[in-house]
């Protein structure tokens, strides 16, 4: 009995021995490798981003390089100045606009003599005849002017006008015999060159949606955004079909008049026109399908912003149809624009017509009057407003696109501004963000626009300051683009709405079966060592 009895608690004993054994092999499996593993296969994947360099893209400072070249002819300053020549005068300023973005503009003078064909060209008795005989440099840089400094009593401009705009990158401003001649001519060019590539209002309507809403008027929110493409939709209203059969040639207009425009344009977006006709038969059905169902403008759905000009001609009993302006005057144009909407004109039917014919009267639009105020709503929308030239300043007639060189320049400026503007402000955001919401998975795809769009807001910088404008806003473009894709990146919003609870829903049904006789085992086991470690050796 006695043997059977040591034999059962021998066995007993290892019994123990083994469970503790087991329960210590489970726990070495589940805590150091077991838990490591899971936590690293559930963990949400965060590629790394710039966080630091996003964060001092919010102190960037925009130095904007305008390249002038000012040429002196003989006879425009005191010949002792003429020694002086060739140099170099620098004429920096800030911006004053309340935007984290300090923005400085550098206007870089370099002041030389005229050649021997510019010397021929700028005593011509006309400036019409010397712009005929100076030829735009071909390897002037777009973003460059070129000033000519003529003689104070020279017969190329009007006696009363002291400079000259021309539509390329050039102007013409008089010297001045006297001691401060450089100076003189210096504030002179200055502010020729601002009239013709940057001032205060151009900025600021480039960054409209960055300011504070009473800095400046709304007239700086009227251009659109900029964007990769536009569509421009001209629309033809016709509500009284019964009294007015309307013709209008609309694409041979766009053709002539707005085709050449765009053409100009090209280096900012791509443009697609089109154009569709509207017939109503009753008034009342006209309202209910225009306010319901009817929208002037494009039917398809967009990507790109759509621009929408609207002629209508008002029905009979509605003849002649005027627009006032807010003093009650009638409106030159009989139109008005909508900003970054499109503009609409009222064409009224000349009062004869009606007696010289039976109803429907067979009405031609006249395309030319219709597309000059079109084009003139055009420019506003895209930013390009008539300039503020200096006092005594001649401004040269608009090229046959409709567009100066300088014009377009100046809207690169504006848009390479905007564009770095609005790239900063989106990887700003995205990166708070991500910042604050830790279960949002970044996907390798997703960093590598963020990358993209940092080097590119870092590159359009540098190339603004050294004065390229073309490659500058082709990199804000990129910039632009690459911060967007990575902000609208659809893997952004997989765990975004995933709350805590819900994990702790899943996981614990999983673990807290397996985890619960593990801690007891361990439990029990520390506590059974523990006592053995207090228990007194007997002493024979």
């Amino acid at each position: 009995m006695a043997a059977a009895g040591a034999a059962g608690a021998a066995a007993t004993d290892l019994e123990v021995i083994r469970g503790k054994r087991a329960a210590l092999f489970f726990a070495a499996v589940a805590i150091p490798l077991g838990l490591p593993l899971w936590w690293k296969t559930t963990e949400t994947y965060r590629a790394p981003l710039p966080y630091a360099e996003i964060s001092g893209l919010n102190a960037l400072q925009l130095r904007l390089k305008v390249p002038v070249t000012v040429v002196f002819t003989r006879d425009s300053v005191p010949l002792d100045d003429q020694e002086k020549l060739p140099f170099t005068v620098v004429h920096e300023r800030e911006i004053p606009l309340k935007y984290k973005m300090k923005i400085k503009c550098r206007f870089q003078k370099a002041y030389r003599r005229a050649l021997d064909y510019e010397e021929e060209a700028l005593s011509s008795s006309s400036v019409h005849e010397a712009k005929a005989m100076l030829a735009e440099p071909q390897d002037q840089a777009e973003g460059s002017l070129t000033v000519y400094v003529i003689s104070e009593n020279s017969s190329l401009l009007p006696q009363d006008m002291m400079s000259y705009i021309g539509p390329e990158r050039t102007a013409v401003v008089r010297g001045i015999m006297h001691h401060e001649a450089f100076n003189i001519i210096g504030r002179r060019v200055i502010q020729v060159a601002q009239a013709m590539s940057l001032t205060e209002d151009v900025l600021a309507a480039a960054l409209a949606d960055h300011l504070p809403e009473n800095k400046w008027s709304s007239d700086n929110r009227r251009p659109l955004k900029s964007s990769l493409g536009y569509e421009i939709t001209f629309s033809l209203l016709n509500p009284d079909p019964k009294s007015h059969d309307v013709h209008w040639d609309i694409e041979g207009a766009v053709q002539r008049y707005v085709q050449p425009f765009l053409n100009a344009l090209s280096v900012v977006g791509n443009f697609s026109v089109d154009s569709q006709v509207y017939h109503c038969d009753q008034v009342g059905k006209t309202q209910e399908k225009f306010s319901k169902s009817w929208k002037p403008g494009s039917s398809a759905a967009s990507l790109y912003p759509v621009l929408n000009f609207l002629l209508y001609v008002p029905e009979l009993v509605h003849s002649p149809l005027y627009i006032q302006n807010k003093n009650g005057v009638p409106m030159p144009t009989n139109a008005f624009h909508s900003p970054r909407w499109g503009g609409i004109m009222v064409y009224n039917v000349d009062p004869q017509t009606y007696n010289a014919s039976e109803l429907p009267v067979r009405v031609e639009v006249d395309m030319v009057q219709v597309m000059e105020v079109f084009l003139a709503q055009l420019r506003l929308l895209f930013g390009i407003a008539q300039p503020k030239v200096p006092p005594k300043c001649l401004l040269s007639e608009f090229k046959s696109e409709g567009l100066m060189t300088w014009e377009l320049d100046r809207l690169l400026w504006a848009r390479s501004v905007e564009n770095l503007a609005t790239a900063t402000t989106t990887l700003t955001s995205l990166a708070q963000l991500l910042g604050k919401i830790s279960n949002i998975v970044i996907k390798d795809d997703v960093a590598s626009e963020v990358y993209k769009a940092v080097a590119a807001v870092q590159k359009a910088a540098e190339e603004l300051a050294s004065g390229h404008l073309s490659s500058a806003f082709v990199a804000s473009q990129e910039a632009v683009t690459s911060s967007e894709r990575a902000f609208f990146d659809p893997s952004l919003l997989h765990l975004l709405y995933f709350p805590d609870d819900q994990k702790f829903a899943i996981y614990i049904p999983l673990f807290l079966p397996m985890a619960v006789p593990i801690l007891l085992s361990l439990v029990k086991i520390f506590l059974e060592t523990r006592k053995s470690w207090k228990k007194p050796e007997k002493i024979d």
